[in-house]
């Protein structure tokens, strides 16, 4: 019987790790994510509802929010503050928790410092304040910020200075598949 996995997370996952996972996987596994880009937290957790029937039945759930949350779209603070962060974000745990206790959250990924409207020191807070929560509540830790800080020119695309360039989407895919097959 196929194991099914499900892909839940921003641009990182649907333009990034999300082409390249469910074929890295192979037949033994069945692959649901959103047609969708799940932008923000809030955005996720409200996106649950409309992707319940594809997430149902999941035996992993891999996920990651955080680049929309941490953004400073009009310099006058985060998207999305620390608190309605962590308080969505424990609300998505939770829920996913209730579907499988197998639930992977991939940390935020670095941009390159040019990036006008996200900053690196936002993404580590927001990643120093949610990784600890989680891992409270037995959530697997994939660091794909620890990977792709390793080499942030190579790993994120010059052009736009925040998306996988074609070698982070083959390192950070194939650390996904590393920590969904943890549960085989």
């Amino acid at each position: 019987m196929k194991k099914k996995v499900v892909l839940l997370g921003d641009s990182i996952r649907e333009w990034g790790y999300g082409t390249r996972v469910p074929e890295l996987l192979g037949e033994d596994y069945e692959v649901f994510q959103p047609n969708d880009n799940c932008r923000f937290v809030k955005y996720t957790l409200r996106g649950l509802f409309d992707w319940q029937d594809g997430i149902k039945g999941a035996d992993v759930i891999h996920w990651n929010n955080g680049l929309w949350d941490a953004t400073e779209i009009f310099g006058d603070g985060t998207f999305t503050s620390e608190e309605e962060y962590v308080e969505n974000m424990l609300r998505v745990a939770r829920l996913l928790k209730k579907i499988t206790p197998n639930v992977i959250f991939a940390t935020t990924t670095p941009v390159w410092d040019e990036f006008e409207y996200t900053h690196n020191d936002k993404i580590e807070r927001f990643n120093e304040i949610i990784v600890p929560r989680l891992k409270e509540m037995g959530i697997v830790i994939n660091d794909l910020h620890k990977t792709v800080s390793k080499d942030v020119h190579k790993y994120i695309k010059e052009c736009d200075k925040i998306h996988l360039s074609e070698e982070g989407i083959e390192i950070c895919s194939a650390q996904v598949v590393e920590a969904i097959k943890k549960f085989d």
